[in-house]
């Protein structure tokens, strides 16, 4: 008999890709890739974020998958399918009133971004989650960054937590399949009782690869986007996970139509994906920032004087 995969898909098209053009889908747009993605077989559908406007700078210029509201998605949604629906919420970005019970909510899963300082106020929040009736993640952001000892001080905290699944994510894009079995390795020793997940970015190329090592090793929850659409780099690909992971009920076919309705002419607009500068940032283990400044400039092609400025000490880039 065949052993049935026990990853997961999460699609985060409309959330990470939201970060290239602030969340500006439309509704018919989010329908149709929530129709694909169910009629695929893909697990979960993250569609936004459930962050309070109130809390965040610049917040009236976003689309409304920027700050979800359960009546509007009972719109958007009004039948769910077997793809359950999911949302990211940020340390200190999120009134925790706002959130309905699971019971009364579109959602079943929230998941929860910090790094790895902030552990203790995450799963607080994942606490509050919990006892609402949700599936909950926490996801450590930036992990290429973290000290040992910070990340040992996170794990304890983790392992007596409620928290249903422990994501590892590569914000950077820097991370190769070494280093990703190496944290996934560090992570189950540490954290024996915890589901995993794992989230990567594309800047080196090998977010797809990464992704692959991850499921390979037991991680569950996969991380993807349709097209690859998320913040710079962008993500592992959604219909390679699809049409690639062995002994799974996926289909690729609907996702290809998602693809060719609507990323392709999406990209025409937007810009995503492995681009120079993006993959100078990841070789060089740093945040995107720099280069998704310079893709907005006049300069967005001069990889080299980029590259310069990156690995001359005393020139920093402001935090844009």
């Amino acid at each position: 008999m065949v052993k049935t995969n026990p990853s997961k898909i999460v699609d985060c098209t409309i959330r990470d890709g939201g970060l290239v053009n602030n969340w500006d889908f439309s509704v018919e747009f989010v329908q149709h890739l929530y129709a694909g993605l169910n009629e695929a077989g893909v697990d979960y559908m993250e569609i936004g974020y459930k962050n309070s406007p109130k809390l965040l700078k610049g917040a009236e210029g976003a689309g409304p998958w920027r700050f979800l509201n359960d009546d509007f998605l009972r719109k958007v949604i009004p039948q769910k399918g077997h793809t359950k629906l999911s949302a990211l919420v940020d340390i200190g970005r999120v009134d925790e009133n706002d959130i309905l019970p699971r019971s009364e909510s579109m959602l079943d899963l929230i998941r929860v971004a910090c790094y790895s300082k902030d552990v203790d106020k995450a799963l607080q929040l994942v606490q509050t989650f919990h006892d609402l009736g949700y599936e909950t993640t926490i996801n450590i952001m930036a992990l290429s960054n973290v000290m040992e000892n910070e990340l040992l001080e996170a794990f304890e905290l983790i392992r007596e937590s409620v928290v249903d699944v422990v994501y590892i994510v590569d914000s950077y894009g820097s991370l190769d399949h070494n280093d990703v079995k190496y944290l996934v390795e560090k992570f189950k020793t540490h954290l024996p009782d915890k589901r995993l997940g794992v989230h990567t970015h594309n800047n080196l190329q090998l977010a797809f690869s990464n992704t692959l090592v991850a499921a390979e090793l037991g991680v569950e929850l996969l991380d993807a986007s349709c097209y690859g659409m998320g913040r710079a780099a962008g993500n592992c690909p959604t219909e390679l996970l699809v049409t690639h992971l062995k002994n799974t009920r996926y289909k690729l076919r609907p996702v290809l139509d998602v693809v060719e309705h609507l990323m392709i002419p999406l990209r025409e607009k937007e810009e995503w994906g492995y681009i120079i500068p993006y993959m100078i940032t990841g070789t060089l283990d740093e945040h995107p920032r720099s280069a998704m400044a310079l893709r907005s400039s006049e300069d967005k092609d001069k990889a080299v004087e980029f590259y310069d400025k990156l690995t001359t000490p005393e020139v920093t880039f402001g935090d844009k």
